[in-house]
């Protein structure tokens, strides 16, 4: 089969969700081996973020101006609240992404750009209500693209569903599916996300020296669980990446913080320590999880850094979920503390 004819059909063809009679439903028996569940084993383009060129400021200064064009329309985080978007929608798709990522150990960006496109998407094309299996379908979509966008080894577009998913669909209906991605985010899938700015902002943290692998990999962990809660979608990816840089740097008091901005020129202050309040709310301290409602200790989650991840990104999504089950526009934003709700 030549899996990239579906890729050469013109840009207006249209993609009928009820024209699919063929979707070769069925049950995946491929299991997910502890050993595995590391991002980057398989040697992904987008795994090794240390010892990378440092950034001048004219070239971070055109990254940040063009970061807009990769964002979700403004009124999607909105939707989402109000519940006019299903949030159920977004959170299936991620959790299917996530473990498909630790299955082949695909490398940090593809997470990361596998969720910008599916954000984006979402914001801008309503699934259709009652068909269940269009979730999955965009979820294998958004995954296939970004592994075509970052990585060394591709697989069968067919083989990337994995994990026991509840439908199985043919390679030409993904690729018909990924035209519909493509062209509803007008071909612009070279996203930049927080990992893309992470860099720049952990050295201006530490004196413009290069950072060390564990000050990455913990800013980076943080990154993964932050783009995970519908919160975040708030700010833009610097944003999310400088208020990370300072979260993971030396413990600092506020003079401290007041004055490392100054080296962050490109971003306002107000919203990158606004953001830098609901980081306080994942932050990982000792192998210890911290979330708004929930702590979870070393000794019930796997010690392994994917364990800690892994149990931080769910103890955020269940008190996202707490908050997408209140009635009140008011009552869906988690709730800060005292200072932050001053600042808004």
């Amino acid at each position: 089969m030549d899996e990239n004819k579906d890729l050469l059909c013109t840009e207006t063809e249209s993609f009928d969700f009820d024209d699919l009679g063929s979707l070769g439903i069925g049950q995946k028996k491929n299991e997910i081996n502890n050993k595995d569940l590391i991002f980057g084993k398989n040697g992904s383009r987008s795994e090794v973020l240390i010892d990378l060129p440092k950034i001048s400021e004219e070239s971070f200064s055109f990254m940040v101006k063009r970061e807009i064009d990769f964002l979700p329309k403004d009124d999607y985080l909105k939707r989402l609240r109000s519940g006019d978007l299903d949030l159920s929608v977004r959170r299936e798709a991620i959790d299917w992404i996530w473990k498909a990522c630790m299955h082949f150990g695909y490398g940090k960006l593809n997470f990361c750009l596998s969720i910008n496109y599916l954000d984006r998407f979402l914001s801008l094309y309503e699934l259709p209500r009652g068909k269940t299996w269009a979730v999955q379908l965009l979820a294998v979509a958004c995954l296939s693209i970004a592994v075509k966008m970052e990585e060394i080894h591709v697989p069968l577009i067919v083989d990337l569903q994995v994990g026991n998913p509840k439908f199985v669909f043919e390679g030409k209906t993904i690729q018909r599916m990924e035209l519909l991605v493509l062209t509803t985010l007008k071909w612009r899938m070279l996203a930049y996300t927080p990992c893309t700015f992470i860099d720049y902002f952990v050295r201006k943290m530490n004196d413009d020296q290069i950072p060390s692998e564990r000050l990455i990999s913990k800013a980076i962990q943080l990154i993964l669980c932050s783009i995970r809660g519908i919160d975040f979608l708030e700010f833009r990816s610097s944003e999310i990446a400088a208020a990370v840089a300072i979260s993971v740097s030396k413990e600092m008091q506020a003079n401290d913080i007041d004055k490392a901005m100054p080296c962050f020129i490109h971003v306002q202050k107000g919203r990158v320590m606004k953001c830098l309040e609901l980081i306080q709310d994942l932050t990982l301290v000792s192998g210890t999880v911290t979330t708004a409602t929930t702590i979870t200790t070393t000794a019930s989650v796997p010690k392994s850094p994917n364990g800690v991840l892994e149990a931080a990104c769910l103890s955020y999504k269940s008190d996202e979920s707490i908050v997408g089950s209140q009635t009140s526009p008011e009552n869906k934003r988690r709730k800060l503390d005292t200072s932050l709700q001053e600042g808004t």
